[in-house]
Order: structure tokens, then sequence, then C-alpha cells
């Protein structure tokens, strides 16, 4: 019986030692300034996608910070649009305590594949007009918020560094998967991305 509580014990710390080598493995990176998030593993970037994060007035906050939850299908609390009777939109960028005409309603805006990591900021899938445009949250094209949100989990850590770029400047600049700055582009890391997730198209779409 002895022998049997020390397997177990020592079957259950190989675990959890495992568990916390392979969260300490997988690591999320965003770069506010070139409006690009990373994926990591062991150190190394495996996937590399756009984003959008907070406008100013509502800026994605700087610092270390972790996974805190993981919703698939998730939708804002606070922001959305309100549209009429007939379902037309009225007010695109609304907060949830504004006033709504007769017949009308509030829709709540969707936020799937949430990921959140920093008070109600989170990543998730999200329209990308091509520059910082949020409420704070960092949208991505859906298939790559699909690709991390199935790579990360409660707990990963999140790191979110750089100064949010002023206007359309993103939209303007060079595209950060070319430019020789880039800190992923530095030899040691070998290969710039894994073959699995090639670098996105200059454009995106939005379903």
């Amino acid at each position: 019986m002895v022998q049997l509580s020390v397997r177990v014990i020592v079957g259950w710390s190989i675990f959890l030692c495992a568990t916390t080598s392979l969260r300490a493995q997988t690591a999320v990176e965003i770069d506010l300034e070139e409006q690009t998030a990373y994926l990591l593993q062991g150190g190394r970037p495996v996937l590399a996608s756009p984003i959008s994060s907070g406008r100013y007035g509502h800026l994605t906050q700087a610092g270390s910070f972790k996974i805190l939850e993981k919703e698939r299908t998730h939708y804002s609390s606070m922001y959305g649009k309100i549209v009429d009777a007939q379902g037309n939109t009225i007010v695109a960028d609304a907060d949830a305590d504004m006033p709504v005409p007769r017949g009308g309603k509030f829709i709540p805006a969707p936020m799937h594949y949430f990921m959140r990591f920093n008070g109600a900021d989170g990543l998730h899938a999200g329209y990308l007009p091509g520059y910082p445009a949020s409420h704070g949250c960092v949208r991505m094209p859906e298939h790559y918020a699909i690709a991390l949100f199935n790579s990360v989990s409660v707990g990963t850590p999140v790191t979110v560094f750089g100064r949010t770029p002023v206007g359309r400047y993103w939209s303007q600049s060079q595209s950060t998967f070319l430019r020789r700055d880039n800190r992923f582009a530095d030899p040691r890391f070998g290969s710039r991305f894994d073959p699995r997730f090639a670098p996105p198209p200059q454009f995106w779409g939005w379903r």
C-alpha cells in the first residue's frame, strides 16, 4: 500500500512538472508598434498574426500577463451596435448603455475564440481595419485566432510591449514580416515561421 502511494505521488509530480514545462515552452508576445502577435514555442516564433489593438482612449496596456480564461463563443457585454426595427445599423460603434430607439435593439459584438489576459481585455477573432481600432482587446483574423486558441492554455504567459502607432501608421508602413529590424528575423531563430503557419496575405477579409 505504501509503495502504491509512493508511485501515485511520484507519477502525479512528474505529470505536474511536465505540464508546467509545457506551459513554460508556450508563450504569446504582442507587439503594439508593429501590430503583430506572435505565438512562441520553446522561444521560437511558430505563428505570427496581424492584429488591431486598442485605439487612443482605449489603449491596450503593455506589461506581463497570462491567459486567464478561454471561451470559444464570446460576446462583449459592453460594446456592439444598435439596429432599428428593420435591422439597419444606426450606431455601428455603440456602448451597451446607449439609448435604443423603439423597435430597435443593441447587438453585442462577437468576440469568438476569446482569450482573456488582462481585466476585460483579450485576444479574439475580429475585424482588422489596418490600424488600432478596438476598445482594448487584441483583434486577429479568425483562422489565426483559432490556431492561437488551440495552442494556448490558462496560465500561458502573455507579454505586451511597444508603443501604439498613431492614426493609420501601421496600414501605411512596410509589413513587419519584411522589415530587417523585426526581432524575429534574428538568425538565431532560424527559419522565421513554422511551415505549418504561412505568413498572412497582404489584405484580410472579414466574415
